[in-house]
């Protein structure tokens, strides 16, 4: 099985969102919040994507923190959809992460945030990236990018390059038990991160894989619990750098 089987796996949470999905600079777009806030807040979605029940949930929650919240199709409608008993799992799996790479995704990603730049109705960006699109989210707090501030939960596909382009502030939620964001790449990242002076937050959640931050089982209070944590943090540690 593929070292990011556990990206594909999945709990759904109910719950009725509060926003609504139409066009946001040209992409079909969840927003939620206030429209007229000076800050804005984009998610970058694991592979479920922009649709997806759970993460509506979750911008909503940092939408009552004052911002508006948008979560853009930056997968193009190529969010999973396929489940863990699919015969073929393993090699759509493959087959999902060969197309969607780092070639086809960056370019969509990195045009979204400059459009949301050049319109300079916001004074601060912020940008959270739960598993694949955590990859994107860290992307834009390099110089090159266009964020003014990450929060990150269990990454996947993070380059070390990538963490050494970090030149804003990055907040890191990391699962104890991931094969994606491993020990050796948490603890490389955070050895990076320092010496090169980064403004940096790295919170470990004891016994949680990853997507718990998403994907979780609810019904288990100490997964409930750590959700709860990281959409906590994310809202102070954007309250702060905004």
């Amino acid at each position: 099985m593929s070292a990011y089987d556990c990206c594909f796996k999945t709990i759904f949470h109910s719950g009725e969102p509060k926003g609504k999905h139409t066009d946001f600079l040209g992409y079909d777009t969840y927003q939620t919040g206030d429209k007229n806030s000076s800050k804005i807040i984009v998610i970058l979605t694991d592979v479920f994507g922009h649709r997806y029940n759970n993460v509506l949930l979750i911008a909503d929650k940092l939408a009552e923190a004052g911002y508006y919240v948008v979560i853009p199709d930056y997968l193009e409608g190529g969010n999973v959809t396929f489940s863990q008993n699919d015969p073929q799992y393993a090699a759509k799996i493959q087959k999902w992460l060969d197309y969607h790479n780092l070639e086809k995704t960056k370019p969509i990603v990195d045009d979204f945030f400059k459009k949301l730049k050049d319109s300079a109705k916001y004074k601060f960006i912020g940008v959270t990236g739960y598993c694949f699109g955590g990859r994107y989210a860290i992307q834009q707090i390099s110089d090159t990018g266009y964020a003014d501030a990450a929060a990150v939960a269990h990454p996947s596909l993070v380059q070390i390059e990538e963490i050494q382009s970090v030149s804003k502030p990055l907040l890191i939620s990391a699962a104890e038990i991931d094969k994606t964001f491993t020990i050796e790449l948490r603890h490389q990242s955070e050895k990076v991160l320092a010496e090169k002076g980064a403004i940096y937050q790295i919170d470990l959640f004891g016994g949680v894989v990853h997507g718990f931050a998403v994907r979780g089982d609810l019904s288990d209070a100490r997964i409930q619990y750590s959700m709860n944590r990281v959409i906590s943090d994310q809202i102070y540690w954007f309250n702060f750098y905004s």
